[in-house]
């Protein structure tokens, strides 16, 4: 079984966060350039047989005013603007369909699933294409897109999005919008970590072994998945280890966890080979408020599956009580 570190360690590994020069001013300049343009959320309803709920098509502008694409579920009926989970997906998938996504909605919470640009995957098909370029070769899928320089780098445009997503729903009328919690498992992690640090006012995050974050371990230490690409990048690109680096550094998560205020709920596998356990404490001891982790001593990247996602659905429960 694959152990990246004794739990013993793990419990106090706190490392030295990667923060580049400028980083505030660095995110501040790029979400100031994505509301330049209008967010211009559409909410269109479909039916698709769910006739507890209404379900809607959704659109919205994302960095550089590309068209982001979604689901949004709310139970029908509430008759009083609802808590509103706002989920972000994992690595390689999209939106799929709405009856995947019946988990929160059935918990009485509106929903709403970002579709990541420019992803798809056999098993969920995505919608929103990334018309953006980079002028680097790149290996395999998103991690070494643009990856030599950070106004470039794919993740810019993904973290973007997922703040504007907040933003589309905090727009609908059945939502609270003081009352938003943000969710995601591994790259849907990473990005309710960075929404977490970059939005205000959030009421929660739920974050399941995250990707992205200890990044610069995490690419010496993780036996397969996304991170592998930058491995194989770093194999060939040699002279370019250190601007790449440089890139990610702005986009590592423990830079947004020291900047979130809302309470948290973490997981992590200790088995986990994606995104080793060493990375996700790392995000879970930076992270600045409230925080609570769920260890899950023999679970890999599924991070305790549908029993932590029972402690999700408590947790958040308890957090509106």
């Amino acid at each position: 079984m694959f152990v990246d570190m004794p739990l013993e360690d793990l419990r106090t590994y706190r490392p030295a966060r990667p923060e580049p020069a400028g980083f505030d001013t660095f995110w501040q300049r790029t979400l100031k350039e994505a509301r330049a343009f209008p967010l211009d959320a559409r909410f269109t309803p479909v039916d698709v047989g769910l006739d507890l709920l209404d379900t809607y098509d959704l659109e919205f502008s994302g960095f550089g005013g590309h068209r982001v694409r979604g689901w949004f579920l709310v139970p029908r009926g509430a008759g009083r603007p609802l808590p509103c989970v706002v989920r972000y997906l994992g690595y390689g998938g999209g939106r799929s369909l709405p009856h995947d996504w019946l988990l929160w909605p059935a918990a009485g919470y509106a929903t709403l699933v970002m579709d990541p640009r420019g992803q798809t995957g056999p098993n969920r098909s995505g919608d929103t294409p990334d018309p953006v370029g980079s002028d680097n070769p790149s290996v395999g899928g998103m991690m070494t897109r643009g990856v030599l320089d950070p106004d470039a780098y794919y993740f810019r445009r993904l973290y973007t999005d997922a703040v504007r997503a907040v933003e589309a729903a905090r727009e609908h009328a059945a939502v609270d919008p003081d009352r938003i919690v943000v969710e995601g498992n591994s790259q849907g992690g990473a990005q309710a970590l960075a929404v977490a640090g970059l939005v205000p006012g959030l009421a929660a995050a739920l974050v399941r072994v995250p990707f992205m974050a200890h990044i610069r371990r995490a690419v010496e230490v993780a036996e397969t998945g996304p991170y592998t690409e930058l491995a194989a990048y770093f194999a060939g690109e040699r002279l370019h280890i250190d601007a790449a680096l440089d890139t990610l550094d702005h986009f590592d998560v423990l830079n947004f966890a020291a900047r979130a205020e809302a309470p948290a709920l973490f997981g992590t596998g200790l088995a986990d080979t994606v995104t080793p356990a060493s990375t996700g404490f790392a995000a879970y001891h930076h992270y600045a408020g409230p925080k609570d982790l769920r260890v899950w001593r023999f679970n890999g990247h599924e991070g305790g599956g549908t029993h932590h996602q029972a402690d999700e659905i408590m947790f958040v429960r308890e957090l509106f009580a």
